[in-house]
């Protein structure tokens, strides 16, 4: 038997697991291995090209330019 913390979550809310990479309706797996929870099914399964185009904006967003390399220092 397995003591902790079940996973959180609702019914109704979608989650990408990047363990098992799948989508879960509802609590399935941990929190640490979720992103999420998205509205739908169809955006959950898009969870990871939407997580790379958020980091490619905040990489190229010059207010978060924060390394000395690129401060010109």
């Amino acid at each position: 038997m397995r003591f902790g913390r079940k996973p959180q979550g609702k019914p109704g809310e979608w989650y990408y697991c990047v363990q098992h990479h799948k989508v879960e309706e509802g609590p399935e797996c941990p929190a640490r291995d979720r992103l999420g929870p998205y509205g739908s099914r169809a955006d959950a399964e898009h969870a990871l090209q939407t997580a790379a185009e958020r980091n490619e904006e905040w990489d190229t967003d010059p207010r978060w330019h924060d390394r000395p390399e690129e401060r010109g220092a």
